[in-house]
């Protein structure tokens, strides 16, 4: 068995949430550490605080994939008698490295706003604010007829192929490849220096501009050429479009309390922040984890009745109001819902690997409410 490194993690998570989804202010991927490193423990966190890393220490843990970057802001200096200092200290000292998937897994299908919606079973959802639409590229590449079916499956296992709600799509024709294997070739087939004419297939298959990289990475190891000819093409068919928060419907309409009560249950809360009528019947639910407060205005144009968020400010409360929207301050901490989501998503990703990958217990939600 290969020894798995940190990169090989970072890689995984980048396939769930690529890096070019996040907003340019952001810094998503490696915080501190090496990708070439050895991992064995990895620990799922919502943030890198000081008490996180005493954790990771108890624990040996290698890696800590976290949501909120511990490097946000650019550092002018590393005082190690600060909270900051102290942190990234300890981190170096005990070679933890630390990998953080902010916006990007807030934006990508099935991370954090896919989450928080899922929980509360809204349906039908799309979007809150479109960030980036995603292209479509086209994946031509020529195979021996006898490995025609392990490069497609290869192709489809790295999401290729799908094409709405079809998957294993692709087109072949037979066609004839012409080659001539020189002296410092190994070829599959053919002899040096003579002319070869095979018959071959031209398979033609589409993927997403996010899983292009890992589609031509798994064809080129399931095609058994020495040099594989293939060719890439940007198509002007958008795939999807892609954005943070998520808007939609509940099955029926419910009261703003009960509501309440059921993000309360769900998300482990015991109190929360509600802005306009709790008695409000409401069906068309917006939800954005994190520091929502910039987007009451577009989930009112959007027809919203209520925006699920966090880190609501006095004055937007009220201008919500004034719009007529209920705005339901459910806090920060609700993103924790990505530690169990991460955490299974990798173990099944490296089931064949002895890697443990365990959620964080320490708490670090600042507040409490008495």
């Amino acid at each position: 068995m290969s020894h798995v490194t940190n990169n090989d993690i970072f890689k995984k998570m980048e396939e769930w949430a690529p890096i070019s989804l996040g907003y340019d202010w952001d810094n998503n991927g490696l915080q501190i550490g090496s990708s070439a490193e050895k991992v064995e423990n990895v620990l799922i966190s919502l943030d890198v605080l000081e008490s996180t890393v005493d954790e990771a220490i108890d624990k040996d843990i290698d890696l800590i994939v976290a949501h909120h970057p511990l490097l946000f802001k650019g550092l002018k200096q590393i005082d190690f008698t600060s909270p900051k200092g102290r942190t990234i200290k300890k981190l170096i000292e005990n070679n933890i490295s630390v990998y953080a998937a902010h916006t990007n897994l807030d934006i990508a299908e099935g991370g954090v706003n896919d989450l928080l919606a899922n929980s509360l079973s809204i349906k039908d959802t799309k979007p809150l604010v479109k960030t980036k639409s995603s292209l479509l590229y086209k994946i031509i590449v020529y195979v021996p007829k006898d490995y025609l079916s392990d490069v497609k499956q290869a192709l489809y296992n790295a999401g290729a192929g799908h094409i709405g709600n079809y998957s294993n799509c692709s087109f072949e024709t037979v066609g004839k490849g012409q080659f001539k294997p020189l002296e410092e070739s190994n070829p599959f087939s053919g002899e040096h220096n003579e002319l070869s004419v095979f018959e071959e297939m031209k398979l033609e298959v589409i993927v997403p501009e996010e899983k292009v990289n890992e589609a031509i990475n798994k064809m080129l190891n399931a095609h058994p050429y020495e040099e594989v000819a293939y060719d890439i093409y940007r198509l002007e068919n958008v795939n999807k479009t892609l954005g943070i928060g998520r808007i939609g419907q509940l099955t029926e309409k419910t009261s703003v309390q009960l509501l309440c009560e059921e993000i309360k249950e769900k998300f482990e809360m015991k109190k929360i922040r509600v802005s306009g009528d709790i008695k409000k019947q409401v069906k068309k639910i917006a939800i954005l984890g994190g520091s929502g407060e910039k987007f009451i205005a577009e989930a009112h144009k959007q027809k919203a009745d209520v925006l699920i968020t966090g880190d609501i400010t006095f004055h937007q409360a009220q201008e919500a109001i004034e719009l007529g929207i209920v705005v339901i301050d459910a806090g920060h901490y609700i993103e924790k819902i990505m530690k169990n989501a991460v955490k299974n998503y990798l173990t099944n990703e490296f089931n064949k690997n002895k890697i443990n990958f365990s959620v964080s217990t320490t708490n670090t939600d600042p507040f409490t409410f008495i």
